[in-house]
């Protein structure tokens, strides 16, 4: 008898570590092309080995092969994280001196707990769900905000960063790493969404109040707000902005926001360009009934802003980051209450909107409405 798809998956990821330490100590991988040819070959390994393992299935859902070639690479980044932090040794010295030694910096560790804690467990959660009949559509949205703000930070960061005058071949591995979220995202919001079955008065009856009557979205309107502010704030720092206040933000509370590996300018950069709109239209959303969207969009960006946000603030506090650009001591509580209020923020709106979506739910004609209340 066969163990569970999950249970596979989970077994051919823990030989991320065994394969590190072997090449590790042969001499032949101490070179950058052989590193890349080499980590080709596995990841291609690993792909004919699950096509094995589903070889009995009739019909395979074809992002089955994403979550499972990127659990493995997973476990990759969880060693690597280990490593960086003293926890483990010998198994990516090869990879951050001839590979991709930006991996070694604090906001990649953090980025590498990320995906062997978060992105593993969901990898594995979805598969689940995928082969016993169940929807993971709101897991694999929650997965592609978070994988594809973590690459349009981590890519362009590493190209005009301090590393950028040192990139190895094995850095352009990371392209279809890039490219196919993007892919799988198109394939999640492309399928049905899960709607719950909430009857057309009770829909009539959410969208008839205005925000002053809904306190809690009142409440959620004046933090997105504000976070758009903070965010355009902090663009405009990392933009050498001339005014004062942005002077005194950028060397007494986040000096991390000039930190040379360019991760954190790049950051505020996406945020700047991508999240504020994105926030906006939330906005709008939440005032505006009958926009089924919001489920979809506010799980999306939730991920997307929690990912980032725990890099941010673990880099800034984090002992690879140097002393200067860490968090002051005397401005730490204060920089890192707006940095988690940031990342809550996004959360609190998604966990509303499912909690109780009647109001933007698509709007009922007022015939049927009348029709449920009279059957009551």
């Amino acid at each position: 008898m066969r163990p569970p798809v999950e249970v596979s998956v989970f077994l051919l990821s823990l030989l991320a570590p065994g394969v590190l330490f072997t090449m590790n100590n042969i001499p032949a991988f101490q070179e950058p092309l052989p590193i890349l040819g080499m980590g080709m070959f596995i990841l291609g390994s690993i792909l004919l080995l699950l096509l094995l393992t589903v070889q009995d299935k009739t019909k395979v859902d074809p992002l089955f092969y994403v979550f499972a070639e990127f659990s493995f690479t997973c476990m990759v980044g969880l060693t690597n994280a280990l490593e960086q932090d003293g926890f483990i040794s010998g198994f990516m010295n090869f990879y951050i001196k001839m590979g991709e030694p930006h991996l070694s910096t604090a906001y990649a560790v953090m980025m590498s707990y990320w995906e062997g804690l978060v992105h593993f467990s969901l990898f594995l959660t979805m598969i689940h769900r995928m082969f016993t009949g169940k929807s993971y559509r709101s897991l694999g949205l929650l997965w592609a905000g978070s994988s594809i703000a973590q690459q349009i930070v981590f890519i362009p960061g590493v190209v005009i960063g301090k590393y950028g005058s040192n990139i190895r071949p094995a850095f352009w591995r990371n392209v279809p790493f890039f490219l196919v979220p993007f892919w799988a995202a198109s394939l999640l919001f492309s399928k049905p969404r899960e709607m719950p079955v909430i009857t057309a008065d009770k829909i009539a009856e959410e969208q008839k109040k205005g925000l002053l009557s809904r306190p809690a979205d009142l409440l959620l309107c004046l933090l997105l707000l504000g976070a758009v502010a903070f965010c355009v704030f902090r663009g405009f720092v990392v933009l050498d902005c001339p005014l004062d206040t942005c002077f005194t933000y950028i060397y007494q509370y986040e000096p991390y926001l000039k930190d040379p590996v360019g991760f954190p300018r790049v950051m505020m950069l996406v945020y700047l360009f991508y999240a504020v709109p994105l926030l906006t239209v939330l906005i709008y959303g939440l005032k505006t009934p009958g926009c089924s969207w919001m489920l979809d969009w506010t799980i999306f960006l939730a991920a997307a802003m929690a990912q980032t946000q725990w890099c941010h603030i673990g880099a800034s506090l984090h002992s690879r980051t140097p002393f200067t650009y860490r968090a002051p001591v005397d401005k730490r509580w204060a920089v890192m209450t707006l940095n988690v209020v940031l990342a809550l923020v996004p959360v609190l709106l998604a966990l509303r909107c499912h909690t109780n979506p009647g109001y933007f739910m698509k709007p009922v004609p007022k015939g049927q409405a009348d029709e449920e209340k009279k059957k009551k």
